[in-house]
């Protein structure tokens, strides 16, 4: 479990081709300090398990599954991820509930700077639309953030300058993809509506409606 809040931006040094998976190896810092084999790491918001580290990076294997769903397929050496270690008991909840399974692929459509910060347009697959709400929380590359405005498949975000400034985000153009992890309190509140949806009409959206 994470909080969507990245601890530091590591950079790619190797990457290997493991059957149908991949493994990383990420040059770090901040993230080392207590790190240890077996670990749970979120790379641009995915989730993996450190195999191996040293003081300097740490290796961690992506397998198929991982790979297809994910924007780690297209990873290369050179590339910036953002990181965050696993939650811990004592820590603070400053963003939400991220989980580091990442549910699509958005792609950035534009990129805006509206001062002090900037705007995000994202297209998101049409799948994830339902779980999206007006400034509710979503995940994109690992980061928390809230939904400004949603209007069909198109997400509009707003960036304060200092996440602008500490994430991959300032390295984004349109076209780029990032990884999106949807609300996990709204997959499931779907997934026990689904029996009254069937019987009774109700739905995420008529839930909306009544106000909830």
């Amino acid at each position: 479990m994470f909080t969507g809040l990245v601890e530091e931006v590591g950079q790619i040094c190797d990457v290997r081709e493991r059957g149908d998976g991949r493994c990383l190896t990420i040059a770090a810092r901040e993230i080392l300090h207590d790190v240890g084999e077996g670990d749970s790491i979120a790379v641009d918001g995915v989730c993996l398990t450190v195999e191996h580290f040293t003081a300097d990076d740490f290796s961690v294997q992506a397998v198929s599954e991982t790979v297809s769903r994910t924007t780690l397929a297209h990873k290369s050496v050179g590339d910036a991820v953002n990181l965050e270690r696993a939650l811990s008991a004592s820590a603070r909840m400053g963003g939400h509930f991220v989980q580091g399974h990442v549910d699509g692929i958005g792609r950035i459509i534009s990129i805006e700077n509206v001062t002090p910060g900037y705007q995000l347009i994202i297209r998101l697959p049409e799948n994830l639309t339902p779980f999206v709400v007006d400034k509710g929380s979503i995940a994109l590359d690992g980061l928390s953030l809230t939904v400004a405005r949603i209007d069909s498949t198109l997400l509009t975000i707003a960036i304060i300058p200092h996440t602008w400034q500490t994430t991959t985000l300032k390295n984004k153009r349109p076209g780029d993809c990032v990884n999106v992890e949807v609300d996990v309190v709204a997959k499931y509140v779907q997934k026990l509506l689904q029996p009254y949806d069937k019987w009774h009409g109700l739905s995420l959206d008529k839930l909306s409606e009544m106000g909830f």
